[in-house]
């Protein structure tokens, strides 16, 4: 028996949807992305690794790629790593402090700026290291997603009224998270531009409902403050 709900989004695009409360109260819900490359696999593993996700991942072919959304989503990188051991690590620069148990293959952050890790051809990254979790958005082409962790949610149904509102890109309470989430405001408008001058149209946020159309105009809502 499982809470995982394994979706399918385009040919090449699966997302693993599981229930997650923060700090044990607040229903966020949670998701890893999985994106068939031809390289092979590519995944964002927010999520544990339970047997309908495993079989899922292994019919899609090999898994050579597994990477963080960010430094608070870390929990599952380690058995991700220990089932696909070939597999290339990919995280942050807190996160070679924070998971010294973890070999990372590479980390944002660390690296130098034009590292290239395997994927680049097929998803671009762009690193937020001013935001509080230092983020990373990834953008896939051939579908035309943004794949991100906690730079947007698209919360609604119960966990809103946690909130007295819908925290989605169009609310004013996202748009304030968004100017507190960074340090550093010129940093951020560049990064805000970076994603988007990506030609996306899907998000798929790690909490929350997938935004299916019109993507970029709901980042753009998200980080209006940073557009002016």
């Amino acid at each position: 028996m499982t809470d995982t709900v394994i979706r399918q989004l385009a040919p090449s695009v699966w997302i693993f949807s599981r229930p997650f409360k923060r700090f044990g109260i607040v229903p966020v819900g949670g998701r890893s992305t999985a994106i068939s490359l031809k390289s092979g696999v590519w995944v964002l593993a927010s999520t544990n690794l339970d047997a309908p996700t495993k079989a899922r991942l292994d019919e899609m072919g090999t898994v050579r790629y597994i990477v963080a959304g960010n430094t608070e989503h870390n929990m599952f990188l380690g058995e991700f790593k220990q089932a696909y051991p070939q597999a290339k690590l990919i995280g942050n620069k807190p996160l070679l402090t924070k998971r010294k148990d973890l070999k990372f293959d590479g980390a944002f952050g660390a690296d130098p700026p034009d590292t290239k890790y395997g994927f680049e051809d097929e998803i671009e990254a762009c690193y937020f290291p001013e935001t509080a979790n230092n983020e990373v958005a990834y953008f896939h082409k051939e579908s035309k997603t943004l794949i991100q962790a906690d730079l947007l949610f698209n919360l609604k149904g119960s966990t809103s009224s946690l909130f007295s509102g819908t925290v989605g890109p169009y609310s004013g309470l996202h748009k304030k998270f968004s100017r507190w989430n960074s340090s550093d405001h010129n940093a951020t408008k560049e990064h805000v531009k970076t994603v988007i001058g990506w030609d996306f149209d899907r998000i798929i946020p790690c909490h929350g409902e997938v935004i299916e159309t019109e993507g970029k105009e709901a980042w753009k809502s998200a980080y209006e403050a940073f557009l002016n």
